[in-house]
């Protein structure tokens, strides 16, 4: 290239994003290092942030061992109010968030691109394990290695965010990004795998980091069974996820599952029979489209309700109050409202929402 390109690498300190300046300063790109402050500088320490001083230093070590510039964008209160507020909102109202997915749409992918634009950057990465087709209609793809595939979280990026963004790991497998940093030289080359929560207690609970950050009381309620016979008491109906069998405290002489949470009456319910659990019909709403493009309907695809579950065949329709529609072929465990349902055709990307409703599954 004629004239180098610059490119602000988002690095949190780990050794993915670390790997990802790395590779693109080999490709000849100007880079620049952007570590984001999530952490109000009067926070309390009674908490532990991922974005917190060992992360800082790491990512400004490695950006000194490559001999490029280093930026901290101050977004404490953009985080707060885009990401933290909204997921404690959720968990109160009785659902699961996934505030991931929030953070790169309102935050990664917004302040770091506006700023690297004001400074005259030309593209923005990230070490997510995805894959980018840039073009008049992006596609985004999944990461080449399955079990680090991150697209469930990145499905709601627009086509001006996809054709500015660049994911060098996207064909890489972990073990070789492991080996990269340490050819690389970096002291982050054996750091462990980063935390999924934001920011968690001392005893790592990340509901009650929320709850105390809002400063929100306590609210115990009633453990039921699915005839409303009380099973036990609990401190708060954010604590628990459909799905849920660990942390009950509860002892039926067999397991148990959280099968539904009310937080209208403050209610937990749980079963002991996992059919209660399955759902052929999910719905949700405030739906957005990869890169702008909206699928012909109905959709033969693939759909994913969560992070670490499997994408599962079936057939999508929108309806006519905007809710996507997603029918499975086989039935669904532990469908959780607040999470995503994102939608693949193939490996390809098509979009996706929260999940706002889960139908059981009928009996045969």
């Amino acid at each position: 290239m004629s004239k180098k390109e610059t490119v602000f690498v988002a690095m949190s300190g780990g050794v993915d994003s670390s790997v990802a300046a790395g590779l693109l300063l080999r490709q000849e790109y100007d880079v620049v290092g952007v570590t984001l402050i999530f952490r109000p500088c009067d926070d309390a320490d009674n908490v532990s942030w991922c974005c917190g001083r060992g992360a800082q230093e790491n990512a400004r070590a490695v950006c000194q061992s490559l001999g490029i510039r280093h930026y901290a964008i101050d977004c404490a209160k953009e985080f707060e109010a885009a990401v933290l507020k909204p997921a404690w909102d959720t968990y109160r109202s009785g659902r699961t968030p996934s505030p991931c997915i929030l953070c790169n749409a309102d935050i990664k992918f917004k302040i770091i691109m506006e700023r690297a634009q004001k400074l005259g950057a030309t593209k923005l990465a990230t070490g997510h394990y995805a894959i980018i087709e840039h073009g008049d209609t992006p596609v985004l793809r999944r990461g080449t290695y399955a079990p680090k595939d991150q697209t469930y979280f990145l499905y709601s990026l627009n086509r001006a965010q996809l054709n500015f963004t660049l994911f060098p790991l996207g064909r890489l497998k972990k073990s070789e990004v492991r080996e990269l940093a340490r050819e690389m030289g970096f002291v982050n080359a054996e750091r462990k795998e980063s935390q999924d929560a934001c920011f968690v207690t001392a005893d790592g609970n990340f509901q009650d980091a929320l709850r105390q950050r809002f400063h929100s009381p306590k609210t115990p309620g009633k453990i039921v069974d699915p005839d409303g016979k009380i099973l036990g008491r609990h401190n708060g109906v954010y604590n628990f996820t459909i799905g849920q069998r660990k942390g009950l405290n509860i002892a039926l002489g067999r397991r148990a599952f959280v099968s539904k949470i009310d937080a209208g009456t403050n209610q937990v319910v749980l079963t002991t029979d996992e059919k209660d659990l399955l759902s052929t019909t999910v719905l949700a709403d405030k739906v957005s489209w990869t890169g702008d493009v909206q699928p012909e309907f109905p959709l033969r695809c693939e759909a994913q309700i969560r992070y670490r579950s499997k994408p599962s065949a079936g057939s999508a329709t929108l309806l006519a109050d905007g809710r996507l529609q997603v029918v499975f072929d086989e039935p669904q465990k532990a469908v959780a409202p607040g999470q995503a349902l994102v939608l693949y055709d193939g490996d390809r990307v098509v979009g996706g929402g929260w999940i706002d409703l889960a139908s059981p599954k009928k009996d045969d």
